[in-house]
């Protein structure tokens, strides 16, 4: 055992003698602001309602926890951060952890994340609950879980119509998402006490939400701070319904923010973790729940500065959640559920044949992610390459499906092409110098202009004339105040005639091709242009993605043929696809 894992095999195990401790002490209780857990069923109760062995919640006395921090924000977006708040726990009897711990000593790790449709509504989270249930029986697991599907988008559009004036609709929002949780918990929690105790606690996160709103009214002010406080109130909604479900169905499971795990910098709306903060608060939080076998439920997007100021980590980044948490325990695995069979060769709307591939490699599910596949957020895998940790994307809907699982290596038919991914809403810039040989200055002062805008350069393709043309591709939007800046810094070059023309093509469509070493070779490149030509569509340009991917650039009218074309030319399909010819025969 090296002296790393000694050391942090020293530490959980200090950390279960505290969470003993703890538990001797009765810092098993509820409360209204922190997490829910519940166990299984004893002798003589119903085996498919656990909670009706359970005492009602009057006759618990609620203590302090010394693992929990409090981020309760206040009406302008902060929040006050006591030394610590009541945990809302039912511990498992003596003998139980002891078993729990035994049985748990030596069992994989598995973080799961739960996306928007996975927990849509009460038959969705019924969905998540069997696979759950069924991970639970070889494994332990961590549950992230994002806002039911649509949640997020009503509540920033609360926050903005609040800003706006508009009373009358942010309380028709926050009725909606009221009546839509409380109809889940309705259905999903069979036990009275505990769905009380569930829709009260929705229902203070729901006011938490609305004071936010009306605070924005008054102020005629909607801040970066309070629009974080405000969009990450549906994972706070839906964890707690995940964990009642799973205590309804036998497994012991808690409710937690992630406020109290997730250590961001203050960038609200698209914060970062500081990973050593957050790693040491998984372990403290989490790591004793795995040894007892209690299920943590934790709520994805979200996160909260050293200071206790909740953030997010932006846009459709609960995805990013999961992994941050599987890097921060040290999972044996990550799996994302989705509504899709894992990544597919192309968009299936596009090509009828598209098929889910069985494995790749970081790099190039990295290269899919930055250029435009929707299934992947670009930042999901950062954490777990450091790690060196599997992700596995699967379906919900259809768990017997074996998704799609991304490894540091990929698969041993690594030469192959493993994807095709399209995206449009990019802009084509061409810079043309009326001097031969003068394109390497010009790209270099182009780079740099473009750069200050500030606009990302999203490809830099090959054009036809590479001696005194340079092309870059850029966002639609980024695409005329980038021009404007190029125009001005090369106003002298084209007076004097070194540049003869800047133009912009205002809507261009790149489709990427990714997978294996074979891509950086001139004959598939070659072939793909080839079979494109054939079928008379016009590219704009060609260049290399990355080490693993090559693009192309088309006019979006072409863009569907471009993609069945060079899947059908690249014989593009699983994984075991057969290993594609270097020439046209």
């Amino acid at each position: 055992m090296t002296d790393s894992m000694r050391e942090r095999a020293e530490r959980v195990e200090l950390q279960r003698k505290i969470n003993s401790d703890v538990s001797k002490e009765g810092a098993s209780a509820y409360s209204q602001d922190s997490a829910f857990t519940a166990r299984s069923a004893e002798h003589g109760q119903r085996a498919d309602s656990p909670l009706a062995a359970t005492e009602p919640l009057a006759r618990h006395a609620i203590r302090p926890s010394r693992t929990a921090r409090a981020s309760n924000p206040r009406p302008d977006g902060t929040v006050r951060v006591p030394e610590s708040y009541p945990a809302h726990i039912l511990h498992p009897q003596p003998h139980v952890v002891r078993d729990q711990l035994r049985r748990n000593a030596k069992r994989p790790l598995r973080v799961m994340k739960f996306g928007g449709t996975s927990v849509g509504d009460a038959s969705c989270i019924q969905k998540v609950v069997d696979i759950v249930r069924a991970a639970v029986s070889h494994s332990d697991v961590v549950v992230v879980v994002s806002a039911m599907s649509g949640v997020t988008n009503k509540l920033v559009e609360a926050a903005k119509q609040s800003a706006a004036g508009n009373r009358q609709l942010v309380a028709t929002i926050f009725e909606q998402l009221r009546q839509r949780h409380e109809a889940a918990a309705d259905t999903l929690i069979h036990s009275p006490e505990m769905r009380h105790s569930i829709v009260l606690k929705m229902a203070q996160v729901i006011e938490e939400g609305e004071r936010l709103c009306q605070h924005a009214i008054q102020h005629q002010e909607l801040t970066p701070r309070m629009c974080d406080a405000v969009s990450g109130i549906g994972e706070r909604l839906s964890a707690p319904l995940v964990a009642a479900a799973l205590a309804e169905r036998g497994v012991a499971s808690q409710a937690i923010e992630a406020t109290e795990l997730v250590v961001t910098d203050s960038c609200h709306g698209a914060a970062e973790p500081f990973m050593e903060l957050t790693r040491e608060r998984c372990e403290a939080r989490l790591r004793p729940l795995v040894l007892q076998g209690v299920v943590a439920v934790v709520t994805g997007f979200i996160g909260a500065t050293v200071e206790g100021v909740p953030t997010t980590l932006g846009r459709n980044s609960s995805d990013y959640s999961g992994t941050i948490m599987g890097a921060a325990l040290d999972a044996d695995e990550v799996t994302l559920w989705t509504d899709v069979d894992g990544i597919l060769t192309a968009d299936p709307r596009l090509v009828p044949e598209a098929s889910s591939i069985l494995e790749m490699s970081y790099r190039e599910a990295s290269d899919l992610a930055e250029l435009g596949a929707k299934v992947l957020h670009p930042k999901t895998l950062h954490a777990l390459m450091q790690r060196g940790i599997p992700l596995a994307i699967r379906n919900t809907f259809a768990p017997d499906l074996p998704g799609t699982k991304i490894t540091p290596a990929g698969s041993s038919s690594g030469a192959e092409p493993k994807a095709l991914t399209a995206t449009n809403n990019a802009a084509l810039i061409t810079v043309r110098s009326s001097k031969v040989l003068g394109a390497a200055d010009i790209l270099r002062r182009t780079l740099a202009t473009v750069a200050t805008v500030p606009a990302e350069v999203r490809l830099i393709p090959q054009s036809s004339f590479p001696q005194s043309e340079v092309c870059v591709v850029v966002s639609s939007a980024a695409a005329e105040p980038a021009v404007e800046a190029l125009r001005r810094e090369f106003v002298q070059d084209m007076a004097h005639d070194s540049v003869s023309s800047i133009t912009v093509n205002p809507s261009v469509a790149i489709v990427t091709v990714v997978g294996g070493e074979i891509l950086g070779e001139r004959g598939l490149a070659a072939r793909t242009l080839d079979a494109l030509r054939r079928e008379k569509l016009l590219v704009l340009g060609s260049a290399p993605g990355s080490h693993s991917s090559f693009c192309f650039v088309v006019a979006p009218c072409d863009l569907n043929a471009a993609v069945v074309t060079a899947h059908r030319e690249l014989q593009i399909s699983a994984v075991d696809s057969r290993v594609l010819p270097r020439t046209i025969t």
